[in-house]
């Protein structure tokens, strides 16, 4: 059993795919060490179809999950978040709510497989290489010595790893 469980906060600006799939993710691969969410600063309010599908036949379960706002981690009776990972560029550059706790920010940028036109097997790709790149971050995330690392080291490891193949531009956030 783990000392102490890590909240995790995704963010996207529509919250329909990238925050969505490593939400799903990292509560699977976290293993109970790790309690992640996802929200959207301009969220759709609707998950994305094909996120649901590419999780499912990657055996991650999906259900539960929904698109929200960023607004719901930002009130008083809501987790405090240990960590928050934007995963668009856009997300990156806005102004993001005061965070209770003062969590650790990284950005992890991920192209949006939504907005990938093409066919339908052009699509799915897009969406299958989202949750390649985010599992492959997660899995370096959840491999860190979080509690043995300082703030700047911490830092520095989770800049590395939103650096890592499949980057959508590099930045971060305050």
């Amino acid at each position: 059993m783990p000392d102490r469980v890590y909240n995790v906060l995704f963010l996207c600006t529509g919250n329909t795919a990238r925050s969505i799939i490593a939400e799903a993710v990292l509560n699977q691969e976290g293993m109970g060490r790790f309690r992640a969410f996802s929200a959207g600063s301009q969220p759709k309010g609707r998950v994305n179809p094909l996120a649901i599908k590419v999780l499912k036949e990657a055996g991650y379960p999906a259900e539960g999950l929904s698109s929200k706002s960023w607004d719901v981690f930002a009130e008083a009776d809501s987790p405090v978040m240990d960590f928050v990972f934007t995963v668009c560029d856009s997300a990156a550059g806005e102004a993001c709510p005061f965070w209770p706790g003062h969590p650790v920010t990284a950005h992890w940028g991920i192209e949006d497989p939504a907005a990938i036109e093409g066919t339908d097997i052009q699509k799915e790709t897009a969406f299958v290489t989202a949750l390649r790149y985010l599992k492959n971050r997660i899995t370096a995330f959840i491999s860190l010595p979080i509690s043995s690392l300082d703030a700047a080291s911490l830092r520095t490891r989770l800049d590395a790893i939103g650096s890592q193949e499949g980057t959508s531009a590099p930045s971060t956030i305050a």
